[in-house]
């Protein structure tokens, strides 16, 4: 099963000071108002707090096999094949890509922001699921809503870490990067099938009333997350 917060901005909690359903540990929210915030998703999605996995995120390519829920410090991907555990993945902008065998019984979760999709955190995540028994092309790969291409304005030298064809800078002032685009072709790339591949396809951004945004609301700006589990037989 997997799931995707939204902000959510008709949810009002006491003592909040980020509107909506904030479950971002990073964000600048008492930490007592996130893990509220985790316990009532939990709750809604039928999942237990305890069986979630959460990562402490620093934009990395580093992936992690955990078989219980928990923080995990210095990562940013996680996969696993116990079933019960729930993998999330917080996000503000930053693209949550979930990954799935289900018939072989291995899930994955990753933050991709810029500097860990450069980094090909995608690969290594796939190359990890394949030590734990996935098929690459069983899997089913699904990327959250996160910042559009539009909007992805970089300066020269992270437009310099993008394809070339996956950078567009004739028609804005500066640079824009397709960081969806190259997710996409990685996964392409590590084996899963183009059909097994689905991108939400809405920018952050543009909708404020349901998502975060960083390079919106800076500060202010809650988490989502997003959630992928193997449920027990």
């Amino acid at each position: 099963m997997a799931w995707f917060s939204y902000k959510n901005p008709e949810f009002h909690s006491e003592g909040a000071h980020i509107d909506g359903l904030n479950v971002g540990f990073s964000s600048e929210e008492d930490q007592h108002v996130v893990l509220r915030h985790i316990h009532t998703l939990c709750e809604s999605i039928g999942i237990k707090h305890r069986d979630l996995a959460l990562a402490n995120q620093i934009h990395s390519n580093n992936v992690l096999v955990v078989e219980r829920g928990g923080v995990y410090p210095n990562v940013d991907a996680f996969v696993s094949k116990t079933p019960g555990v729930a993998l999330g993945i917080q996000v503000a902008d930053c693209g949550a890509l979930l990954l799935g065998d289900f018939e072989n019984k291995v899930i994955a979760a990753v933050h991709a922001g810029w500097r860990g999709t450069v980094g090909e955190i995608v690969p290594h995540t796939i190359s990890k699921m394949q030590e734990l028994g996935a098929d690459k092309q069983n899997i089913t790969a699904f990327i959250s809503p996160c910042l559009g291409a539009h909007n992805f304005e970089v300066g020269e030298e992270v437009a310099s870490k993008f394809p070339g064809h996956l950078v567009n800078d004739d028609e804005y002032e500066k640079p824009h990067v397709n960081m969806v685009g190259l997710l996409k072709e990685q996964l392409l790339d590590a084996g899963v099938l183009s059909a097994n591949i689905e991108a939400d396809g809405r920018c952050t951004i543009d909708e404020e009333s349901l998502f975060y945004s960083y390079r919106r609301e800076k500060e202010k700006s809650g988490r989502m997350l997003a959630i992928i589990k193997l449920n027990k037989l």
